[in-house]
């Protein structure tokens, strides 16, 4: 081993996000043009960078528009690139919406509509139900992104407050075809799940909007309670969606595979614990951390380097408390706390989309002096994390990575090393 430790680790994550950019992903799924028009929409964090590739890749005219959260904009000539808010909605983004279901209205058979969806996209496509308001669904939201509830509930709920989610934009564009490209963010990869699937038909759930309002304690506006009480259906899968296609174009398993290999190229050994880890980030960092301690006590001089590789999505049950930071860095900052200052491992957390959660931050990585090194800085480690204060701890560390937005979202990228020996 030629570098430090976070080194490498900042290496791998590099190539994870770049595994699953626009121009590695994109072009080798696009559809046949028609012999009418071609409209492109999306929604997400890679959608801009999607479009623009696209538009680089298609012969023949396109026109459409995608929207991002802001500060992901990416230069198209062809498609309208329009910014809101994310996670939480705003008027942007419900302008933005109403635009892009218009630009679908009024198509033939003839007609393709090219969906570029990422995750991000159910804030971003924010059309409230009829009798709802925009300020309604802020309300919600802000209430389900601090309950700790996983995005697959979340966007059941977000689909039942929606005209525009939930297949209801396929269902606006047909009888055009619609042909969905998706870059997964949710475990599992069901590409009904990513933002909220506006061209696809929902996944059956087990449990109702209403259901999970009522299990996190969610309180919700008079105006959400009378909507549910009517119980619109979902749309159901039918022959309306019979010529439509959707393709997951890059997913966590992709990104984990490049760093496998990457790691391997020089001379790691690579362990893939999963692709699709989910629950609160505490419990998950304490489960690696048992994993990690077992495997490093195998460690010996003449062991080759070992790194542990993970994705998923773990969630910070945030309480009455405000936090700082992401679920990153809080797994990492759990983890941190359980090792023990084991001087062989070293350790990065970070979200591919170059955010985690309300930091201007990828997320950090961790040394094994990073605790004792915070303490004799006058820093609480436990206290940080009981507080949910994980940025905190690693800003004033200088132990956070910046990358800015990546422009792609496969969830997050989890890297354990253990070395030989000390360092």
């Amino acid at each position: 081993m030629t570098e430090r430790p976070d080194i490498f680790l900042q290496h791998l994550f590099e190539a994870t996000f770049e595994a699953v950019s626009a121009d590695r992903c994109l072009p080798a799924h696009l559809p046949a043009p028609p012999n009418g028009r071609t409209i492109v929409v999306g929604a997400g964090k890679a959608s801009a960078a999607l479009a623009k590739v696209l538009e680089a890749s298609w012969v023949g005219p396109l026109s459409g528009a995608v929207v991002v959260p802001y500060g992901h904009k990416a230069d198209c000539q062809s498609i309208d690139v329009l910014e809101a808010s994310h996670p939480v909605p705003d008027e942007a983004g419900q302008r933005a919406a109403n635009h892009i279901l218009q630009l679908v209205s009024h198509l033939t058979e003839e007609d393709l509509v090219i969906a570029l969806i990422s995750g991000g996209g159910s804030a971003l496509l924010s059309l409230p139900a009829p009798g709802i308001t925009l300020a309604d669904k802020q309300l919600v939201n802000r209430s389900l992104l601090r309950s700790g509830v996983g995005i697959a509930e979340i966007n059941t709920v977000r689909r039942a407050l929606s005209v525009i989610k939930g297949g209801r934009l396929a269902a606006a564009a047909h009888p055009a075809r619609v042909v969905t490209l998706v870059v997964s963010d949710v475990a599992g990869d069901d590409p009904a799940i990513v933002a909220s699937g506006p061209t696809l038909p929902p996944p059956e759930s087990a449990f109702s909007a209403t259901q999970i309002l009522a299990d996190y304690k969610i309180e919700i506006p008079d105006s959400v309670q009378q909507h549910l009480d009517k119980n619109i259906p979902d749309i159901s899968r039918t022959a309306l969606f019979d010529e439509d296609s959707v393709t997951v174009i890059a997913r966590a398993r992709d990104g984990l595979q490049a760093a496998a290999a990457e790691a391997e190229r020089q001379g790691w050994e690579a362990l893939v614990l999963g692709d699709d880890i989910a629950g609160e980030a505490k419990d998950i960092a304490a489960d690696h951390a048992r994993q990690a301690l077992a495997a490093a006590r195998f460690r010996h001089s003449r062991s080759p380097p070992l790194v542990m590789l993970s994705s998923g999505e773990v969630t910070v049950t945030l309480g009455g408390s405000q936090g700082d930071g992401g679920p990153n860095s809080e797994y990492l900052l759990a983890l941190g706390l359980a090792l023990n200052r084991d001087p062989k491992i070293w350790a990065l957390a970070c979200d591919t989309d170059g955010i985690d959660g309300n930091s201007q931050n990828a997320g950090g990585y961790l040394t094994p002096y990073s605790v004792s090194g915070a303490s004799e800085m006058g820093l609480d480690p436990t206290g940080l994390l009981t507080a949910h204060r994980s940025a905190t701890f690693f800003e004033t560390l200088g132990h956070t990575i910046v990358t800015g937005p990546t422009l792609t979202n496969v969830n997050d990228f989890r890297a354990i090393a253990i070395c030989a020996g000390a360092h």
